[in-house]
């Protein structure tokens, strides 16, 4: 059967701003599903738009996935905000996260979902790999405040990347973060990308591969490659 392509959105009819979902991928006979969500600010309630760049930064990523795992059973979803911001105690990309997680249960039934999130992204994957059904996470040069919680990642797999050239997230603040989460998680991951900064702009090819291979992994159960088996004995690494 031939690869398909699907949007779903949401109107928060409170501010007329919305969400939306692309899939792409074997969404027919889908035996897992890649969440990809994009990245943001701290503090804006400007509504998202499709061109802009923490938006199209992502469509690489996305296309990935679908190049490596579509024929395998993978669905891809990219999922777009209503703001471009977290906004504090509001965290507005959390409630439209929670809707894309139930629209892809609605979809495609109980298969095991992979988060993948960039910056803003990146916090809100990482905040809602609690939820039924979510199996990894996969956290690009994520955001990621001190004293964030992470109770909610026991018994999960995650992958976290970051650059070392990072201005705009802590890499620091992630690699601490993976040590607290690593005596509950089922596996936990850190890898320190020399050279690369926030955008993912060194290096993309290897952003990719880590991200498929550990999505690829986490959702339907292949083997780990290196550098990832490496990362994973050693349980952080730079590269």
């Amino acid at each position: 059967m031939g690869r398909t392509r699907a949007t779903a959105t949401h109107l928060d009819h409170r501010t007329g701003l919305q969400s939306s979902l692309v899939g792409d991928g074997e969404l027919s006979r889908t035996k897992a599903v890649a969440l990809v969500l994009h990245g943001g600010k701290e503090i804006s309630e400007s509504p998202v738009a499709a061109r802009q760049l923490a938006v199209l930064r992502m469509v690489p990523v996305a296309r990935h996935l679908v190049s490596v795992g579509g024929e395998l059973g993978l669905a891809v979803w990219r999922l777009r905000f209503r703001y471009r911001g977290w906004n504090s105690e509001a965290a507005h990309p959390m409630e439209d996260l929670e809707w894309a997680l139930r629209q892809v249960r609605l979809r495609h039934g109980a298969v095991p979902v992979v988060l993948v999130g960039h910056s803003m992204g990146g916090r809100a994957a990482l905040l809602g790999a609690g939820a039924d059904g979510v199996s990894g996470v996969v956290g690009l040069a994520p955001w990621v405040p001190a004293g964030e919680p992470y109770a909610q990642l026991s018994g999960r797999r995650v992958l976290v990347v970051h650059g070392s050239r990072d201005r705009i997230t802590s890499a620091e603040r992630s690699r601490a973060f993976m040590s607290a989460v690593r005596p509950i998680a089922e596996e936990a991951i850190h890898i320190g990308m020399r050279g690369c900064g926030h955008a993912m702009l060194q290096r993309p090819q290897l952003w990719n591969r880590l991200t498929s291979d550990f999505v690829l992994h986490a959702g339907l159960g292949r083997p780990l490659r290196a550098p990832l088996t490496q990362a994973l004995a050693a349980g952080n690494v730079v590269i």
